[in-house]
């Protein structure tokens, strides 16, 4: 596994009708997440065109401060109690690792 930071890119569809109080919940479980080794910085975002659509950017240290220091915790099982309840099929995520930026 890559020791070098990492992006998590979490694609979320959450049933119809339940954004705002998904939204609420996501707001509580970020502290699972900002307690977790590892962990750097998230951003939510909420399509436009497709309102129960969401992604959420996560900048871990390392893809094993994801897998192993986060998922592998009762950070996670706390963090999915508060949002799974209200995803429509399971979130699709990937990482990605930094190779250029803008100056």
């Amino acid at each position: 596994m890559s020791t070098s930071p990492v992006l998590e890119v979490a694609w979320l569809e959450i049933t119809p009708g339940s954004e705002a109080v998904f939204e609420a919940a996501i707001v509580q479980a970020f502290v699972y997440l900002q307690q977790t080794d590892g962990y750097r910085q998230h951003q939510l975002q909420r399509c436009l065109e497709h309102p129960q659509h969401y992604l959420l950017l996560i900048q871990w240290g390392s893809l094993e401060a994801h897998l192993v220091n986060f998922r592998q915790s009762e950070n996670f099982v706390q963090w999915r109690a508060l949002i799974g309840p209200y995803f429509a099929q399971p979130p699709q995520v990937l990482h990605y690792q930094l190779l250029t930026r803008s100056p």
